[in-house]
């Protein structure tokens, strides 16, 4: 899948946005301005965009408890993501979503949920219903190392296969499951291995590389579009903030850490794109500044937007 100057600009374009939300969302939070807790995707950027690449505009996701680098990767208005990440009213989901459950079901991104694993089985039934409306459509379900440890993960993949939805599982596998090291009951190989005990072709990508994700999530995608049926591919990658803020990363070095930041993603396409001629050094750093500049903006909107009312706090509900 070769690159277009334009499609590598707007990539790496995504990838300083995220990389700037994640580090604002951080700020804002130190600063009492969110409140309840966050999950930060920084280190994981081309995982996301990578994938993500790989859909047409009427297609879907489906992420994780960690997902503000899927929603911007799908395209999402970044006015209305911040403002809901600060729970206001002008947020996609009138500030009732936060972190952790933005959707924009227009744009494709059918949102998240608190659940490890719980966006799965959803994934199953999403899948099967755009088999059925014949539509050509197809879904990716991102989900983490500790998901594949869960049984609705196995149940999922059981119930793929058996339907051949037009679905690719895609496992973020960032190295640990809150505190517990993937590494101490798995690898990322026998992450993938798992889709072919249940009938899925499983890949494994470096989840740093954009072009090695582009590739072969392009590779599963064409194929539940062709109509042959579900994928995993698991791309491993590293975050490198905590599994969240009250984490303080006692069950990991600063050396470790510091050698996952020498590969980071970021850098690693930037200098791809310079190297291919797709754009040029002073327009990489232009597309720096453009994603902090846009990520700036949506804070200023999202701090001057107002808060929800309280006479709306029933609507939504199904109980009168």
């Amino acid at each position: 899948m070769g690159l277009s100057k334009e499609e590598a600009k707007e990539y790496l374009l995504q990838m300083y946005q995220i990389r700037a939300f994640e580090e604002q969302a951080e700020k804002s939070y130190m600063a009492g301005k969110i409140h309840g807790t966050m999950h930060l995707s920084i280190g994981q950027e081309a995982s996301a965009v990578g994938s993500i690449s790989t859909l047409n505009d009427t297609d879907y996701i489906i992420g994780h408890h960690r997902g503000h680098g899927l929603c911007i990767a799908k395209g999402a208005d970044l006015n209305l993501m911040m403002a809901e990440f600060y729970g206001k009213a002008a947020g996609y989901c009138r500030g009732r979503g936060g972190s952790m459950h933005i959707a924009d079901i227009e744009g494709g991104n059918l949102g998240a949920n608190g659940v490890v694993g719980g966006g799965l089985p959803l994934a199953v039934g999403v899948g099967l219903g755009l088999k059925h409306q014949g539509e050509n459509r197809v879904l990716l379900a991102f989900f983490g190392d500790g998901a594949a440890s869960t049984g609705a993960f196995h149940e999922s993949m059981i119930l793929a296969g058996l339907f051949q939805v037009p679905v690719v599982f895609i496992c973020e596998n960032n190295q640990y499951a809150m505190s517990f090291s993937a590494s101490d009951w798995t690898s990322s190989e026998k992450i993938a291995a798992h889709g072919e005990i249940h009938g899925l072709p499983g890949h494994v990508t470096d989840g740093n590389d954009l072009i090695e994700v582009r590739e072969e999530v392009g590779k599963a995608v064409a194929r539940a579009r062709d109509e042959e049926g579900p994928s995993l591919v698991v791309n491993h990658t590293y975050r490198w903030k905590g599994h969240s803020k009250s984490d303080r990363n006692v069950y990991r070095t600063q050396e470790e850490i510091e050698e996952w930041k020498e590969k980071d993603p970021i850098q690693r396409f930037r200098a791809y794109g310079i190297e291919e001629g797709l754009f040029t050094e002073e327009e990489a750093k232009d597309i720096e500044e453009q994603g902090y500049a846009d990520i700036e903006s949506a804070r200023v909107f999202a701090e001057s937007s107002p808060e929800p009312k309280v006479e709306t706090l029933e609507e939504g509900v199904y109980a009168p």
